[in-house]
C-alpha cells in the first residue's frame, strides 16, 4: 500500500518515496509553551503520531523531531504577570503538553530540541541573513 501526500513544492498529491529507502525523517514545529495546550495544539502531534506509526508499520526507521519553543515574547509576558522566571512557565507548560500527548498515547519524539539550547546558532544565522541583505536589525 502506498502513501500519498500533498507536496507543497509541486502543489500536488504524490506518492511518498523516502530519499533513503527504509529511513524517514519527519519534523513537527512543536509547541510554544506559554500556556496549557488546547485541542488545536495537540491535533498536529496526533497527526504526526499516526504518520509515524504508519511509516514504522511499513518497515521504515523513523527519526521524529519535534521542537519546543521555550523562550518567546508570550512566555516572558506570562512570566511577568506571574512574577516568576520565564523558564518556570516554560517548564510547567511543557510538562502540560507532554501529559496531554501521553494521555492520548502519542509516542515521544526521537529528538526534542529546545529553542534555548540553540540561541548561539540563531544569533549566527540572523547575522548571516543581515549580512546577505535578507534581514535587518
Amino acid at each position: 500500500m502506498s502513501l500519498r501526500l500533498y507536496d507543497t513544492s509541486t502543489r500536488s498529491v504524490r506518492d511518498f518515496e523516502p530519499i533513503t529507502p527504509g529511513r524517514v525523517g519527519i519534523y513537527l514545529c512543536g509547541a510554544t509553551v506559554q500556556a496549557p495546550p488546547h485541542v488545536g495544539h495537540i491535533r498536529s502531534g496526533l497527526c504526526f503520531d499516526v504518520l509515524r506509526r504508519w511509516l514504522e508499520h511499513n518497515d521504515n526507521v523513523v527519526t521524529f523531531v519535534r521542537n519546543v519553543t521555550d523562550v518567546d515574547d508570550k512566555i516572558i509576558h506570562n512570566a511577568g504577570h506571574e512574577d516568576v522566571p520565564f523558564w518556570l512557565v516554560a517548564q510547567r507548560e511543557e510538562r502540560s503538553f507532554n501529559r496531554a500527548y501521553d494521555v492520548l498515547g502519542c509516542l515521544p519524539p526521537t529528538v526534542e530540541p529546545r529553542a534555548t539550547g540553540h540561541i548561539p546558532e540563531m544569533i549566527e544565522l540572523i547575522a548571516r541573513l543581515i549580512e546577505a541583505g535578507h534581514a535587518y536589525a
